[in-house]
């Protein structure tokens, strides 16, 4: 099989910046006074990318969740419905310690204590879970929790809530890039994640725009790879998502 292929669709081609796009600017950061949610939240805007993988079996999913994390991936999300998606991540925790590993499609306060008991350095949420807000964990610093929001008004609620960082999410229905683009005009000091349908090659255009990180799903956990067990192209779209985000994070 040809590199960066799958059955002769070709990957897409590396990112440019958008022309007349201002990219944001991002401070500098003191890591020594980080909290662990301040530490996550650092990694996971130097990272670009969140890599948000779902498996039919949990062996699948630990077996794609290494293909990618060899790509280069450095933040990880196991989906809730993922069998096993507990011991899955306690076995990842203890195989790749330094990789920024959590759970999403967290909908209630019983999943996201078991997540942060496997080791979890992050949640995730398609809404706003108040259980998960008011958790120990997240209130303390010990764990980044990440909630979904999908207008203006439950992304501001979201930060106000004590949100570091807050999903965007469906992004691609409600107008992708420029939507994103549209919400960081009167919210320049709200981090967003945006998430859902987005491709390798529009991952420059989201972070130029003010993402500080995107979600990958299908992107990289390609469904045809995932089927055939084909972990040589999940790795090789992990490796070309990564040099995407790492293209416009150099030039920001």
């Amino acid at each position: 099989m040809e590199i960066g292929s799958l059955k002769g669709k070709a990957l897409p081609p590396p990112c440019l910046l958008p022309q007349n796009t201002a990219p944001p600017l991002r401070p500098r950061i003191n890591f020594s006074q980080l909290s662990h949610a301040d530490h996550t939240l650092t990694r996971i805007q130097t990272s670009g990318i969140i890599a948000c993988l779902r498996a039919n079996t949990a062996e699948l999913a630990m077996e794609a969740a290494r293909a990618a994390l060899s790509g280069g991936i450095t933040v990880l999300e196991i989906v809730r419905s993922t069998p096993g998606v507990f011991e899955v991540l306690k076995q990842l925790v203890n195989d790749y310690p330094t990789t920024v590993l959590g759970v999403g499609t967290v909908l209630n306060i019983e999943d996201a204590r078991k997540a942060v008991g496997a080791g979890a350095k992050f949640l995730m949420s398609p809404a706003i879970v108040k259980d998960v807000i008011d958790m120990d964990g997240f209130q303390n610093g010990e764990v980044l929790y990440i909630p979904g929001a999908m207008t203006p008004t439950e992304i501001l609620s979201a930060h106000d809530s004590g949100a570091k960082i807050v999903k965007v999410y469906p992004v691609s229905v409600l107008g992708g890039v420029q939507y994103i683009s549209a919400l960081k005009k009167p919210f320049p000091h709200i981090s967003m994640v945006a998430s859902q349908g987005i491709t390798i090659d529009s991952v420059g255009e989201y972070i130029a725009n003010g993402a500080s990180s995107v979600v990958l799903s299908d992107a990289i956990f390609d469904k045809e790879a995932m089927a055939q067990n084909n972990f040589i192209v999940i790795r090789q779209l992990a490796h070309f998502a990564t040099l995407q985000a790492s293209q416009v994070l150099e030039m920001l």
